[in-house]
């Protein structure tokens, strides 16, 4: 199954990164995030992927062009040119990278890609700026069995500032350090069925999460899976630092249990 994974905004809460390079390519350790995401993928055999590109994205084609070169040790004869690779983590990923426009929203950027879909029936979206322990099997299963034409991840996050419960005098009835919301906000991780194209607009202003899942969900034809794991965007400059702690401090979660 083909995975369209986001790669056009411009991340400008993150300008001390973005500002040479689009937000997907932030590095985790000495991978960008989108190589992180990717093997998410990989892991459960989804290794088509479909990337809309916008702002910066010769940086993401050019990453994806010298990506063996990159990756593993070669001899190189400087009289014929020749390269010889010698490969130390081979994949078999089969990357197509479009320009969508750089002011392009997300929804116009799927339904510009939709040709590179080819007959497939079903397809997967996420964002190019979140990572997860997730079990994409579970969610496919969980798509399946909803019957809808779409189906969203949704993650309990921890607020990101203190709780505390009083009573009328001011006593302190409870402290809580930065509690979970009962809320569940969408962290990407999609599965779509092909109807879901006749939703969207190849005008740059078609944004995914509004009118189109906005009707979506109006007409009963969206479902959320429950992620009960952990999930951590890079939206932020914290964002990334906690990230490259986690994968230094042998706790990359989302890199399988051999990485924690």
């Amino acid at each position: 199954m083909k995975v369209i994974i986001m790669c056009g905004g411009k991340g400008t809460r993150l300008r001390e990164e973005t500002a040479i390079k689009p937000k997907p390519m932030v590095e985790i350790g000495d991978r960008p995030i989108l190589w992180h995401i990717m093997t998410i993928y990989a892991r459960y055999g989804h290794t088509e992927f479909i990337l809309p590109l916008g702002y910066k994205g010769e940086v993401i084609k050019q990453y994806f062009r010298d990506y063996t070169l990159r990756s593993t040790d070669c001899t190189i004869d400087l009289a014929t040119g020749k390269v010889t690779s010698y490969p130390k983590d081979h994949v078999s990923w089969k990357v197509t990278l479009a320009d969508t426009g750089e002011e392009t929203l997300k929804g116009a950027r799927i339904k510009r890609v939709a040709r590179y879909l080819g007959d497939d029936e079903r397809f997967m979206v996420t964002y190019g700026d979140g990572v997860a322990d997730i079990d994409i099997q579970a969610l496919l299963d969980f798509h399946k069995q909803s019957g809808t034409i779409g189906t969203f991840t949704g993650v309990r996050t921890p607020s990101r500032f203190g709780a505390v419960k009083t009573d009328e005098n001011g006593k302190i009835l409870s402290w809580d350090e930065k509690p979970m919301l009962n809320e569940y906000i969408n962290c990407g991780f999609f599965v779509f069925e092909r109807a879901f194209l006749d939703y969207l607009s190849t005008d740059e202003s078609c944004d995914l999460e509004k009118e189109p899942l906005e009707r979506l969900a109006r007409e009963g034809q969206l479902s959320m899976y429950q992620h009960k794991g952990q999930w951590q965007c890079m939206d932020t400059l914290r964002d990334s630092i906690l990230l490259n702690d986690l994968l230094k401090q042998g706790k990359a979660f989302w890199m399988g249990e051999k990485h924690v």
